[in-house]
């Protein structure tokens, strides 16, 4: 038959119900890579999701070194963080709205301690707890002596 790097499988069908058959048939691989690079490719965010700046992934930065706020109030030093949206990924200037917040303050469920007060589901719960997240936010900026 061909060589076997250039040879493709496809299903064919029998007369018999339910069976089927494969069958190797030749292609030529520089067609198909040229179908493929024709095709324009599909950035690796979402839609309407914005980009982050170089200013604000420097902004993320300093919020990572303070550790996360909510552990800050429990008088507790967690330096491993990430970065919580407080109002979306999609509206200008929501990469400046963020707290720094461990995995367990974060996401239910999430980092060492499973009995933390999480963002994510908990927003009420976590509010009444450490305080608004405009609060918090007032508060990192203080701290990085943005304001």
């Amino acid at each position: 038959m061909g060589d076997p790097k250039q040879m493709s499988l496809s299903r064919t069908k029998s007369m018999n119900r339910g069976t089927s058959t494969l069958k190797r048939t030749a292609f030529a691989r520089s067609e198909r890579k040229e179908e493929s690079a024709a095709k324009p490719k599909r950035a690796a965010m979402k839609s309407k999701q914005r980009l982050v700046t170089a200013t604000e992934k420097v902004y993320w930065s300093r919020l990572a070194s303070l550790g996360c706020i909510a552990c800050m109030i429990d008088h507790v030093h967690t330096p491993e963080v990430s970065i919580h949206h407080c109002d979306g990924r999609t509206k200008p200037g929501c990469h400046m709205l963020v707290l720094p917040l461990c995995a367990g303050h974060h996401q239910d469920g999430t980092g060492t301690n499973k009995s933390l007060v999480a963002v994510h589901p908990y927003n009420a719960r976590f509010e009444a707890k450490y305080g608004t997240q405009q609060e918090l936010m007032a508060r990192c900026a203080a701290l990085l002596e943005i304001i």
